[in-house]
């Protein structure tokens, strides 16, 4: 018998990924987008509709059920409360898509699926100003409320920075156009930098794969095998798929904080804050996450850049990337320290 899915979303980046892959797999599958961005898989059963919407989503349920529903569009607790209340009789499968910025330790402590959310932590934490805790509070509630109107039929999967080919926020994309232009980059903090992004892709599996698990409540992070890839490693990967000349200069992060440079936005993926790659993944990787070398996905988003291709718009990019001349001035301050 035929799986059937339902992907909130499902027209870019993962949410598209989840109904590529439920594709793959032979299922039967809808999407229920606004159908403003992106574009649907071909294959599926396209329901144009808006989320925040009650009748919509009457109407939607009106269609199912489904053997199970994969959530990647969830942004906000309103908006989860008011789709798992009105769709929890159309599943016995609801696989939400979170964020580890849900835990009140996040990005200052080591992390497990057993610690503390924002929605659990009285009071919440005092956290550096570069820190945004709103979204990991909306988020955090957002899993409150599913977990109200879902019960045991809810899994909860909490992925770290998500990368691939149609990324929108733009991380990766940024650092590739900046590797391809050349010359001297400026490389930020210690080389040997433990990262550990996953593929969209491989979230996309593994959401199928919790999809067929069988009703019960869990809850998983998404990131890659501890080492599997550092600031180096990743940058380098950067110049060999890109073919440049660029040539690393590794600056200091503390020099590059007292000038001024911002962490995880202006450089992506730098942060100096000791939890922020050190949210562990054993639990979803011994239930079967496999996550590739990130060297495919380097490869992978530059081939679908050099197509031409374009990620939907999304408010986030504008603040990704540093600018020509704030590199430049900050390289000049390092060779005048």
């Amino acid at each position: 018998m035929t799986t059937s899915v339902l992907v909130m979303g499902g027209s870019h980046f993962l949410g598209r990924a989840v109904a590529l892959e439920a594709l793959r797999r032979g299922w039967s599958v809808t999407v229920f987008n606004r159908g403003k961005t992106g574009r649907n898989p071909d294959g599926v059963r396209a329901l144009q509709g808006d989320r925040t919407d009650q009748d919509d989503l009457v109407r939607l349920a009106g269609i199912g059920p489904w053997d199970a529903i994969i959530d990647t569009s969830g942004m906000s607790a309103g908006v989860v409360d008011l789709a798992t209340r009105t769709l929890a009789e159309s599943t016995s499968r609801y696989v939400y898509v979170s964020t580890v910025s849900v835990y009140a330790g996040w990005p200052m402590l080591p992390l497990t699926e057993d610690l503390p959310t924002l929605a659990e932590a009285e009071p919440l934490p005092d956290l550096p100003a570069d820190v945004v805790v709103s979204y990991g509070v909306d988020k955090a509630d957002a899993e409150k409320a599913a977990r109200t109107n879902l019960g045991d039929a809810l899994t909860i999967l909490r992925p770290g920075v998500i990368l691939g080919p149609e990324e929108y926020v733009g991380r990766l994309p940024w650092w590739l156009n900046r590797i391809k232009r050349g010359g001297r980059v400026l490389a930020p903090g210690n080389p040997d930098q433990s990262i550990a992004p996953v593929d969209a892709r491989d979230v996309a599996a593994f959401a199928c794969d919790r999809a067929e698990a069988g009703r019960r409540a869990e809850i998983f992070n998404l990131t890659a095998p501890t080492n599997a890839a550092t600031m180096e490693s990743f940058l380098r990967t950067c110049i060999e798929v890109t073919g440049s000349d660029a040539a690393l200069e590794w600056v200091d992060g503390g020099f590059l904080l007292d000038h001024g440079a911002k962490q995880w936005t202006e450089l992506p993926l730098w942060r100096t804050y000791p939890g922020t790659w050190a949210v562990s993944g054993v639990r979803a990787q011994e239930a079967g996450l496999a996550c590739r070398p990130l060297s495919e996905t380097v490869a992978d988003t530059w081939s679908w850049l050099s197509s031409g291709e374009t990620a939907v718009d999304n408010e986030r990019a504008a603040l990704i990337g540093l600018s020509e001349e704030k590199e430049a001035a900050l390289l000049a301050a390092w060779d005048a320290r």
